[in-house]
C-alpha cells in the first residue's frame, strides 16, 4: 500500500501502481473485469471496482453493489479518494 500516489497506469481505467498484480489476477484468474482500485493510502479500505459481465458493478472484497457505471471514487479533504459505498 502506498501513503498517497495517485499515480494511475495509462494502459487501464483507474488503478494505483501498487494495485497491479491484485488487478492482474482478478482479470485474468476470475470471470470479473476490473474497472478501478485504489490502495485506500492509509486511509481507507483497499477497493477493486469489478464487472461481473452480466451488467453489475461491485466492490469486490465487500462484495457491495456499486450503484454508478463511472465516477466511483469521491474524494475527500485532504484529496485522498475513497467509494462512499465501502466507506
Amino acid at each position: 500500500m502506498c501513503k498517497k500516489c495517485n499515480k494511475k497506469h495509462t494502459n487501464t481505467n483507474k488503478e494505483d501502481i501498487c494495485m497491479s498484480s491484485v488487478c492482474w489476477l482478478i482479470n485474468n484468474k476470475t470471470g470479473y473485469k476490473t474497472l478501478a482500485s485504489c490502495c485506500g493510502h492509509g486511509k481507507y479500505p483497499i477497493t477493486v471496482i469489478v464487472s461481473d459481465g452480466r451488467g453489475r458493478i461491485l466492490e469486490w472484497f465487500s462484495q457491495i453493489e456499486i450503484p454508478r457505471k463511472r465516477n466511483f471514487y469521491k474524494k475527500d479533504k485532504q484529496g485522498v479518494f475513497f467509494i462512499p459505498e465501502v466507506k
